[in-house]
């Protein structure tokens, strides 16, 4: 005898309300690594949070490379373009480029398994034929696969926004700092500060690269290349060139912020067009129709007495 799939889902549904409601009411006990490891060799602790437990030390490698394959078969490109996409969505900042990479490359593996698997559960709860199970998993798969890159192009472009408003301020700053005396670092330095912010993270890593051995107009168009606005961009390279040439710093600092602030009027005037054209529509679609009957009602008896 089958069971309805309907009530086979209602009952897993309710066994896992339960489930989490017992375990909020009666929390598990705390395990017993976390009581002896103060008392144990202070190096063996971090050996242990390096290498992970051990399904993860099993199940890590298969996890991984079944990711890597995935991600390179949704992504179609090589790792270089994810890696400067993260980058500039300010994901998994700290991580080196390979474990920002595999980080990544996971999540998408555990929303393609996630959506497939909701869309299995729902041909199965409907009692659908095989060829729409098939379909319903596909279009899981699809949802699944461009869940994390419109997550990454949506941060890409709120991070541009934030630096687009911040990129004016920091202009500013800089060629305040550059006009009171100093050099390109000093200004930068001074102005971070100072500061916070994503552009204030940028120039930042500029200097953990110049300390580092870097020459500083090697590190301002480093993150130049990395940046997604193209203001900042304009920015770093300006103070690359500054830092090689010694140019007029503070009036190209000024203009750029000029430009970016005309451009940010601009765009503001577009944006207040288009909600202002936004608001007509309630008007067109909901009270014209009903203007129109109130004008059009009286016509049929006026055409008859007419007649």
């Amino acid at each position: 005898m089958l069971l309805d799939p309907l009530v086979v889902f209602t009952a897993l549904v309710t066994a896992s309300a339960v489930g989490l409601a017992l375990r909020l009411v009666i929390p598990p006990p705390k395990r017993l690594r976390g009581r002896v490891e103060p008392y144990l060799n202070p190096n063996l602790g971090s050996i242990a949070r390096s290498q992970g437990g051990t399904v993860q030390s099993i199940f890590g490698p298969i996890v991984k490379e079944i990711a890597d394959w995935v991600g390179s078969k949704v992504e179609r490109s090589d790792g270089s373009e994810s890696i400067l996409r993260l980058r500039q969505a300010g994901w998994f900042r700290g991580l080196p480029e390979e474990e920002m990479l595999t980080a990544y490359r996971i999540r998408q593996l555990r929303d393609l398994a996630f959506f497939a698997a909701a869309g299995a559960i729902v041909g199965w709860v409907i009692q659908a034929t095989p060829t729409v199970r098939l379909v319903l998993i596909a279009l899981g798969l699809i949802v699944g696969a461009s869940r994390s890159r419109g997550a990454v192009d949506r941060a890409i472009a709120e991070r541009r926004e934030l630096m687009k408003i911040e990129i004016y301020t920091v202009n500013q700053l800089l060629a305040m700092r550059v006009r009171a005396g100093g050099g390109v670092v000093q200004a930068v330095r001074s102005t971070c500060e100072r500061g916070s912010g994503q552009v204030i993270s940028e120039l930042e890593q500029a200097l953990r690269l110049h300390r580092a051995g870097w020459r500083a107009a090697d590190a301002f168009r480093r993150i130049a290349e990395l940046t997604p606005e193209p203001y900042c961009s304009r920015t770093y390279r300006l103070l690359a060139t500054a830092e090689e040439r010694g140019a007029d710093l503070g009036q190209g600092l000024l203009a750029l912020s000029e430009d970016v602030r005309e451009t940010r009027r601009e765009s503001i005037k577009r944006s207040a067009t288009k909600r202002r054209a936004a608001m007509l529509v309630p008007t067109i679609a909901i009270l014209a129709p009903v203007l129109i009957l109130f004008v059009a009602a009286p016509l049929p008896y006026l055409i008859t007495s007419w007649q």
